[in-house]
């Protein structure tokens, strides 16, 4: 399998995707070096990491692991930097319709800026970054949307890549729910339905949170200024 839903952004400074479905460490390692990815930042909860985990090395991550020799290649970044949807704002459950959707992510960058931040700062490193959470929708989708913003993008064009997940959905929901299944066999089948509205990613769900972030932190450098990005960092995005 692969990490699915997987398309640039910024220049191809950035790549977005879904979780590393089926990778063994060569696959990995085929994977990484195909698309130039110097650093990975996984966005995943604990418990969805630990259900499909990156088979790379951990010379250099984020986790305190070891530092590369002077002799060895420098390994991929793994920054594993999480936010769990229910535990942060929320029921993912209470998500009824596309402006719902589109509260939930507004919730997240409420009460988590700095994860945004943080999320993006490989970036502005100057290395070829993907991030991605499990299906690359939601969570994949909210750091997107701000790092196109910050790097010029208008918000027709983030509204497009956020609903061009749409035709990769049925693909990656039926190996997500055989993921579930093996690792979660008490797992609903319902879980994965495609009728949800939080496994859907329409336009009307993307332009309501841009029109909330807007209306409240007013432009993408203000927001990302307070989440911990300096001006120098935030010139860098672009």
């Amino acid at each position: 399998m692969a990490v699915l839903n997987l398309r640039p952004l910024a220049g191809g400074r950035i790549l977005r995707g879904s979780q590393p479905f089926g990778l063994d460490a060569a696959a990995t390692s085929a994977f990484l070096s195909e698309h130039g990815i110097q650093a990975i930042v996984d966005l995943r909860s604990d418990l969805e990491r630990s259900l499909v985990p990156w088979m790379v090395p951990d010379d250099v991550n984020h986790d305190g692991g070891r530092a590369p020799s002077a002799s060895a290649p420098r390994a991929v970044e793994l920054i594993n930097n999480p936010l769990d949807p229910n535990a942060v704002a929320g029921s993912l459950q209470s998500v009824q319709t596309a402006e719902d959707l589109g509260e939930l992510y507004l919730g997240w960058i409420r009460l988590r800026p700095g994860w945004v931040a943080e999320a993006l700062r490989p970036v502005v490193q100057g290395k070829r970054t993907l991030v991605h959470c499990s299906l690359g929708k939601d969570r994949t989708g909210v750091v997107s949307a701000i790092g196109l913003l910050a790097a010029g993008g208008t918000e027709d064009e983030v509204v497009a890549d956020y609903a061009a997940t749409t035709t990769n959905l049925p693909d990656v929901l039926k190996i997500m729910a055989e993921t579930w299944r093996l690792s979660v066999p008490s797992t609903p089948a319902e879980y994965f339905s495609p009728d949800l509205m939080i496994l859907q990613s329409p336009e009307a769900a993307m332009r309501h949170f841009l029109a909330g972030f807007a209306k409240e932190y007013g432009d993408v450098g203000g927001f990302l200024r307070e989440a911990g990005l300096t001006a120098v960092e935030i010139d860098a995005l672009r």
